[in-house]
């Protein structure tokens, strides 16, 4: 098991939270979330609230997705996530850890250790699997180009 799923494990089942901008504001039906000969034991979605004006028509959801076999391979499954939430249509997705999220700092640098994969639209996503990944300077940057791409969506008609 890498650093990174460990992390997902500390309360018990492990828990892969994933967000997605531009796939729209309803819930996408569970079996989206069977991928990579996985299927989660439980999807919960949320519709944040309180959409900023730029991000509401687009739409921004999250789904906590748990599993209860903690030694399945969540780094492969995350990355096939992230792939998914982003093929449909123009949309940026990311996977972070828990408390992770806010508004104000949507894949800015100062939480880019907390982001432990993305993927936008057209491009291959990427999982970190270890700590020193999370805190690299390579990973920052690659943290900065996707939040390039979440402006240049929020820009978008």
């Amino acid at each position: 098991m890498d650093e990174v799923q460990e992390g997902l494990c500390f309360a018990g089942p492990a828990m892969v939270t994933v967000f997605v901008i531009g796939a729209g504001n309803e819930p996408l039906p569970p079996e989206t979330f069977h991928l990579a000969g996985l299927a989660p034991d439980e999807v919960r979605p949320y519709k944040l609230q309180e959409q900023p004006a730029a991000i509401a028509p687009l739409g921004l959801m999250s789904y906590d997705l748990t599993f209860h076999d903690t030694s399945l391979d969540l780094s492969t499954y995350t990355c096939e996530v992230l792939r998914r939430l982003s093929a449909d249509g123009r949309a940026v997705a990311w996977a972070g850890f828990e408390g992770s999220f806010h508004y104000d700092h949507l894949l800015t640098e100062d939480i880019a250790s907390s982001v432990y994969g993305c993927c936008a639209s057209g491009a291959e996503p990427v999982v970190a699997r270890d700590f020193a990944t999370l805190r690299s300077a390579a990973w920052r940057q690659r943290i900065a180009e996707t939040r390039a791409a979440l402006q240049e969506l929020l820009r978008w008609p």
